[in-house]
């Protein structure tokens, strides 16, 4: 249920994976945030520190997740975040929503938006704000997803 509305293919747990690409070691934040989405009910993926961009799709793909959450506090978003959507693109998947966090300054955020990465929560930002925006990303791509198998069929 997400801001008191049903909607469809909720039954299944969130999977979530959680990256902090490049070569950012500040962890605490990852922890937190994993956390918090295993206690709001999602199934987190977490391969570790500095992962490459190919990875995380890899492991995003081999995982089925529903959303990719990045978190850079180095200053290198824009390189990185685009590695990776890059990388999901050119594997044509489309059903995996990207959200993003981190040390992003303001003029950046419309940047991402545009190449598809939402949400760019700086530090601060509370818990339940992540949570609710990662749940209305995961039910869009899922009902996308099963929109087009159920059309296809």
């Amino acid at each position: 249920m997400v801001n008191g509305k049903n909607l469809k293919y909720s039954e299944k747990p969130i999977r979530v994976l959680i990256a902090k690409p490049g070569i950012d070691g500040h962890d605490r934040g990852v922890y937190v945030l994993a956390r918090a989405f295993r206690d709001a009910g999602m199934e987190v993926i977490y391969p570790g520190l500095l992962p490459t961009p190919e990875s995380i799709v890899d492991a995003a793909i081999d995982e089925d997740v529903d959303v990719i959450a990045l978190s850079l506090l180095n200053g290198a978003h824009m390189a990185v975040f685009t590695k990776v959507m890059k990388t999901l693109n050119k594997k044509k998947v489309k059903d995996i929503a990207v959200v993003g966090g981190g040390i992003i300054p303001d003029e950046d955020k419309p940047k991402l938006e545009k190449i598809g990465v939402t949400g760019n929560y700086g530090p601060g930002t509370p818990l339940s704000v992540i949570i609710e925006h990662v749940k209305m990303r995961a039910f869009a791509v899922r009902n996308e997803k099963w929109g087009r198998k159920k059309r296809a069929t």
